[in-house]
This record gives C-alpha cells, structure tokens and sequence, in this order.
C-alpha cells in the first residue's frame, strides 16, 4: 500500500510527459506544413518582459504563455560550456562585466541577470542544457548564433532527448550548411536566414531548397516594395514557411511590434499574415501576438486558459 502514492506519481508525471510531447509533436506537425493557415509565434529571448531576456525563467514563462517556438541565443565559455547570451559580452545583462568566450562557467554563476529595466534579479546565466531540460516535449527552440557550435549543441540535443525539437538558423551559403550537416540532413530543422537586399536572394534561395529543402525561411526585407517578395512568395507558396521578424521596422518593412501595439494588430500582424504570407513571426509581444492569431483563428496550438506568471522550481540539469 505504501508504494501506491509512488505509482500514481510516476502514471502522473508519465502523463503529464505524453501530454507535453503531444504538443510538441503538433507545432512540429504545423511547422513542416507549410501552407496550412496557421501562423507559430517565436518568444524573442524568451518573455523578456517579466524575466531577464535569455533566462530560464523567461523561457518558462513564454512557454505557460503558449508560444510554439522560443528564441534564445548560445555562447561558449573559455571552458566550453554552451550558455545562453546574446552579446559577446555580459555588461548589458549581468552584473558583471567580460566575454564569455574568456570567462569560466563557475566564473559567469557569480554574477546575476538584470531585467529588461537593467535592475539585478536572482536569475543567473543558464546553461544550454538546463535550457533543454526545461523546454523537452513543451515547446521548440530556435538556437540563434549557435551554428558554429553545430556538433557539440547536436550532441546535447541527443543526450537529452530533445533533437526534433531544436531549429538552427544560419545565413552561411548552402554548401556551407549541407557540408555541415553532413548526416543530420534531414533529421535536424535548419532556416536559412535571407536578406532581401541582396542582389542574388532568389538564386540563392533556390540553392537553399535544392540542397536543404528548408520547411522555413527567415526574410529580412525594409521595403513592402520590393519586387522580390511577389517572386519569393511564388516560391516559397506551400513549400516552405516565412518567419518574419516584428523587433523592429527595418526587419519587417515597418511592421513591427510596436506598430501592432499602437496602431492595431491588422496593420502590423496582418499585414505580415495576409500580404507578406508570414507563417511564423518572432515577436517581442508574444500575448498580444497570440491574442490577436486566436481572435483570427490562425493559432496553431490552443493557447492556454491560465497563463499563470507565478514561477516555481524550473528543471534543470544534474551533475
């Protein structure tokens, strides 16, 4: 009789597990639909608005939030630690100050994230590993600066389940990314990111999906204008989804956030939904973002009736 409490735990937790990994299952199910009407909502660095960017505390709120895909940034540590940190050095977020690349991971757990308003909180620098513990049949990532770190980041992905559940961008040239994949081509989600701008931007996304066929793209365009957009939508149309970044104006021709907030969401949002084709945008506002995809019926995963911003233990990695 003792042992039945345990049990049921394990049924619960083993419950719970199924529950997440279903969820996981169906955002990916979307994202290699492209062409299905619905549109992923990406958490640039997590919900940086009620925890330090590129915390796990911010990754956890974004996915109680219900967002599809959470953005984060990777870095090396002098002793190869993979964590998570946006700049090349820590002054803007911690309270410390260095690069990470020439300071110890030990070293870096001294100091403390600061929030959005630059004030010191308790949050400290998670490692990429804790990050996938915490994320693992929940919800995707999206590795940004992290294709270098190509093999060592496949490899955790590997030891802690959570490989389909990682995207890699990279803006190197297609031969670049299939050499590096090598025999994970396939079998790991890689968006090449594109600049409109560029001269050759259709010849080289035709190189992308001749080598890589990429179920997404990342477009950066300054300009509603830009001829390249009608034949690149004419391209893309049911092969392969655009991600379109609304951090600020001159990723998403003026369409960003900030409009959506002050203007309405159909001018920023639904712009980017209806003319640009958007199926995945990487916001700063996520809930204002899923509100708006729910009113729309264009949501890819039931968002969630209690988003609850009340934190409690996060997993995390064991030694």
């Amino acid at each position: 009789m003792k042992r039945l409490p345990i049990i049921a735990f394990v049924l619960l937790f083993c419950s719970f597990s199924v529950l997440g990994q279903s969820r996981v299952d169906t955002i990916r199910r979307h994202l290699l639909t492209p062409g299905d009407g619905t549109v992923l909502v990406a958490a640039h660095r997590g919900d940086w608005r009620n925890a330090p960017e590129n915390s796990l505390e911010a990754v956890e709120l974004s996915i109680r939030m219900g967002v599809d895909i959470v953005e984060v940034d990777v870095r090396r540590t002098l002793d190869g630690v993979l964590v998570l940190m946006h700049n090349p050095g820590i002054k803007a977020t911690t309270t410390g100050r260095g690069l990470v690349s020439l300071s110890s991971y030990r070293r870096l757990q001294r100091k403390n994230l600061r929030s959005g308003c630059r004030l010191e909180t308790a949050a400290k620098i998670p490692t990429l590993e804790e990050v996938l513990l915490a994320s693992k049949g929940r919800v995707l990532l999206n590795l940004d600066k992290a294709f270098d770190y190509f093999d060592e980041i496949v490899a955790l992905a590997e030891k802690t389940g959570t490989l389909d559940q990682i995207i890699l961008k990279s803006s190197k040239s297609p031969r670049k990314i299939e050499k590096k994949l090598g025999a994970y081509k396939g079998k790991v989600i890689v968006m090449p990111k594109v600049y409109l701008s560029r001269k050759d931007v259709l010849e080289r996304i035709d190189e992308y999906m001749e080598r890589l066929d990429p179920p997404m793209f990342e477009i950066i365009y300054r300009d509603d204008e830009d001829p390249s957009m009608v034949l690149l939508k004419e391209k893309l149309r049911g092969r392969s989804r655009i991600w379109i970044n609304t951090l600020w104006d001159s990723l998403c021709g003026g369409h960003s956030d900030d409009r959506s907030f002050y203007e309405g969401p159909d001018a920023g949002y639904g712009f980017l939904i209806d003319t640009m084709e958007a199926g995945a945008i990487q916001t700063d506002r996520s809930a204002l973002l899923i509100e708006y995809l729910q009113e729309r019926s264009r949501r890819a995963t039931p968002t969630p009736k209690k988003r609850s911003l009340w934190m409690q233990s996060l997993p995390t990695s064991t030694d």
